[in-house]
């Protein structure tokens, strides 16, 4: 256990903090579980960059840093569909990606024992989401707009990473 791993293992535990804080009945808990978010986004960045600077990067690190990632975003998102702050079909849209990507993750990493790391479109698409929330809190049309933005970027990310588990595949054979 390093520092990076520490910082993901802290993610997976904000996740029921959020949803704890955000269906709670306490004045101003839409604000706070979106502080809590945006906590979570900031110890993603910050495991990233400790992990790569110190040369502190595991498969541990690798693997369960994306799923956290992936389900920290995914709970947001319920969480906005469930009080109708964004339409329902976005959460499914992402859900269905998301789950093809842990699934494509997992196949490579037992089948091959190979992980693939995020690339920058991967985290653009992640940052997008983020703003796109931040926006969300202080008009939604507008952040609307850039959540539609992120969905298309985060698709762009899944067919490039299909593309490369397709590579992978055929290497795999001879």
């Amino acid at each position: 256990m390093n520092i990076p791993n520490a910082l993901t293992t802290l993610r997976f535990i904000l996740i029921p903090t959020y949803l704890f804080v955000y269906f709670s009945k306490i004045n101003n808990s839409f604000l706070f579980a979106m502080i809590i978010f945006f906590i979570a986004g900031a110890t993603d960045v910050l495991d990233g960059y400790i992990a790569r600077k110190y040369n502190m990067v595991t498969k541990w690190g690798t693997l369960l840093d994306p799923l956290a990632d992936k389900l920290m975003l995914l709970t947001v998102l319920f969480s906005l569909s469930y009080t109708n702050i964004i339409p329902h079909w976005v959460f499914y849209i992402v859900l269905i990606k998301e789950i093809s990507m842990i699934i494509g993750g997992f196949t490579l990493f037992k089948k091959y024992e190979t992980v693939v790391a995020a690339k920058y479109y991967g985290k653009a698409a992640t940052v997008l989401f983020y703003v796109a929330i931040g926006i969300l809190i202080f008009n939604k049309l507008f952040g609307l707009y850039f959540l539609y933005c992120a969905i298309f970027l985060a698709f762009f990310a899944l067919y490039n990473y299909f593309i490369h588990f397709i590579q992978i595949k055929r290497q795999a054979k001879y």
